[in-house]
C-alpha cells in the first residue's frame, strides 16, 4: 500500500507540475500588463500550485484539491474571456481573409491574394475577385515549403484547374503590426488562424524566391470526387474563419492538423500518424498511403519534388505554375510500381 500511495503522489506531482508550467506560460504570455506585473501573477500561481504540491507529500489531498480548483477557476475564468478577433491592425499581407460561394458549377473566392514581393518588406498588394468552374478540376498539388530543418514544412493546398489558373489555399497566422511568429505562443491563443486563398504566383513563389525556403511539389493521387469534396470542405473552412475567428494553435490548430481534420471528415480510415505533426516528413507517409506517385523511389519524388531551381522568373510570370510542374511524377500519367 505505501507502493501504491508513493506512486500515486508522484504521478500527481507530473501532472500538477505540467499544470503548473502551462498556467503560468499563459499568464506570463497572454496577462495585458508590463513584466513586472505579468511576473508578479505568474509567480503567484506557481507558488499557489506548488503548495498544492506540498499538500499531496504530506497526504492532505483534501486541501491540495481546493488548492487546485481555487487556482484554476481563477485562471480558466480569466482565461475564457481572452477571445478572437476579425479586427485589428494587421499586416498587409493578412489584412484580408478569403470567402466563397458556390452556385451551381461556378465557385466565386473573394479576397484572392496575388501580391507582386520583391522582398518581405516590398511588394504590390493585390486581392482579387476568382471565378472557377467546378467540372473543370482536374487535381490535387501539395507543397511543403522547409524553413527549419527537414521536419518542419508549411502546407499549402493547390487545386488544379484546366480552363484557369491554380487556387491555392495557405492556412497561417494571422499577424497583427509588428507581430511575429513564436511557436511556443501559439500554444496560448496569441494568433488568430487565417485561411488564405492565393495565385501560386504569390503564396507559393515568395517563399521559394524572396524567403528562400526550400519548397516542394507533390501532385496528389486521389478521386476526382474526394479533390472536389476538399475544395467544398475549404470554401465551408474559409466562411467560417471569416464570419467567425478562431485561435490558431502550434499543435491542434494548424497548417496540417487542419487539412487532416478535413481529410478525416471525407474519409474516416485516413489515419493520424506522428509524421501529421511533423509535416517535413510528409511525403514518406503520403507515399506510404498510395497519396503520390508509386513510380520511382522516394528519394528520386523527393528531389524532383524542389522548384527552387524552376521557380525564379520576373514578374508577373505567367508560366510559373506551369513551369515548376515540370519534372515531378504526377500519378495521373504515370504507372503505380
Amino acid at each position: 500500500m505505501r507502493a501504491v500511495g508513493a506512486i500515486t503522489r508522484v504521478l500527481l506531482t507530473l501532472v500538477l507540475a505540467l499544470a503548473t508550467l502551462w498556467g503560468g506560460m499563459a499568464l506570463w504570455l497572454r496577462l495585458p500588463l508590463g513584466a513586472v506585473g505579468r511576473g508578479a501573477i505568474a509567480g503567484v500561481f506557481v507558488t499557489v500550485m506548488l503548495a498544492a504540491v506540498v499538500l499531496v507529500w504530506q497526504r492532505r489531498r483534501l486541501p491540495a484539491a481546493a488548492v487546485v480548483v481555487a487556482a484554476w477557476a481563477v485562471l480558466l475564468g480569466w482565461w475564457s474571456t481572452i477571445l478572437p478577433s476579425n479586427d485589428r491592425v494587421w499586416e498587409p499581407d493578412m489584412a484580408r481573409v478569403a470567402d466563397a460561394r458556390i452556385d451551381g458549377d461556378v465557385l466565386t473566392v473573394n479576397n484572392v491574394r496575388n501580391f507582386a514581393w520583391r522582398s518581405d518588406t516590398d511588394f504590390d498588394p493585390h486581392w482579387e475577385t476568382r471565378r472557377y468552374r467546378l467540372s473543370q478540376l482536374r487535381g490535387v498539388d501539395l507543397f511543403l515549403s522547409y524553413w527549419a530543418g527537414e521536419n518542419i514544412a508549411h502546407a499549402i493546398v493547390s487545386f488544379d484547374f484546366r480552363d484557369s489558373d491554380p487556387l491555392a489555399f495557405s492556412i497561417e497566422i494571422r499577424k497583427e503590426k509588428g507581430e511575429s511568429y513564436s511557436s511556443t505562443a501559439g500554444f496560448f491563443k496569441t494568433y488568430e488562424l487565417a485561411i488564405i486563398a492565393a495565385d501560386e504566383r504569390d503564396v507559393v513563389k515568395v517563399r521559394s524566391t524572396v524567403r528562400g525556403e526550400d519548397v516542394r511539389l507533390y501532385r496528389l493521387d486521389i478521386e476526382r470526387a474526394t479533390a472536389l469534396g476538399l475544395l467544398r470542405e475549404y470554401v465551408t473552412l474559409a466562411n467560417d474563419v471569416s464570419a467567425r475567428p478562431r485561435w490558431y494553435n502550434t499543435l491542434a490548430a494548424n497548417c496540417t492538423t487542419v487539412i487532416f481534420g478535413m481529410a478525416r471528415r471525407l474519409d474516416p480510415k485516413v489515419a493520424m500518424d506522428w509524421r501529421i505533426l511533423l509535416p517535413g516528413q510528409l511525403p514518406s507517409y503520403l507515399r506510404e498511403h498510395r497519396f503520390v506517385s508509386r513510380a520511382v523511389p522516394l528519394d528520386t519524388l523527393v528531389a524532383a519534388a524542389r522548384i527552387g531551381p524552376r521557380a525564379a522568373a520576373p514578374s508577373p510570370d505567367p508560366a510559373f505554375s506551369r513551369r515548376i510542374r515540370v519534372g515531378v511524377p504526377d500519378p495521373a500519367r504515370t504507372t503505380a510500381g
